[in-house]
């Protein structure tokens, strides 16, 4: 998969994209991405990317003419286009499988009070919100999208470990223990060293659908709030 971030603070992009796991999937060649700079394309001697907003009120807006030139250079049209917003579409499980899915993403880092929003009607294909909350960092945004996203490609994490994952089969993850087998006289459940495989994962689905229902009860399917009602 193909990545380009727009921003005005590469610094922030490249850090996570040279670390931890994406950095290991971009020395693999999982993932390939390019962070370009949006100040390259102020047409003025002080790189004038923003400017107060039409109509009067608070903060600055990213200026249309270098994002625009920025979405040109990098080919946005032919790639969908992302805009990471709070007034966007909700992000879910469901829609970023449908986003690993593509061969490339293209993401507009947004700052202060947001962008011009002839950019969104023009190149913007998705405008997607990570959370009913507001960030001051676009490229944070961009960031968690981003890494919902590529650890779903594979060879980046094994297919065992995205199974279970919570919101895979619309549950929470069951909790996990290790080393030691007690902690502040807190000890690991007995079950998960019988080495009966079997009781282990009848426990732990009894545990993912009972964190769920505590803490997700809108994403339990009828049946499964059915058998959880009947255990109490």
């Amino acid at each position: 998969m193909k990545l380009t971030v727009l921003t005005l603070f590469p610094e922030i992009v490249d850090a996570f994209f040279s670390s931890s796991i994406m950095g290991k999937a971009v020395e693999k060649g999982l993932i390939t991405y390019r962070c370009v700079n949006i100040r390259d394309f102020a047409s003025d001697r002080h790189r004038t990317c923003d400017d107060a907003p039409y109509g009067g009120g608070a903060g600055m807006v990213l200026k249309p003419e270098p994002l625009g030139a920025a979405l040109d250079s990098v080919g946005a049209g032919s790639a969908r286009t992302i805009y990471p917003s709070p007034s966007g579409t909700l992000l879910n499980q469901r829609y970023v499988k449908e986003l690993s899915a593509e061969q490339e993403l293209v993401f507009i880092c947004g700052r202060y009070e947001g962008i011009d929003q002839r950019i969104i009607d023009h190149y913007v294909d998705d405008e997607i919100s990570v959370g009913n909350y507001v960030l001051s960092s676009g490229e944070v945004a961009t960031l968690v999208i981003v890494d919902a996203v590529y650890r779903l490609l594979d060879g980046v994490i094994t297919r065992e470990s995205l199974e279970e994952e919570s919101f895979q089969d619309g549950l929470l993850e069951y909790p996990h223990y290790t080393r030691p087998e007690s902690y502040l006289g807190m000890k690991v459940p007995e079950v998960l060293l019988s080495g009966n495989h079997a009781r282990i994962q009848e426990w732990r689905y009894g545990k993912r659908v009972e964190k769920t229902r505590k803490f997700r009860s809108d994403l339990l399917k009828e049946e499964q709030r059915n058998d959880t009602q009947s255990e109490h």
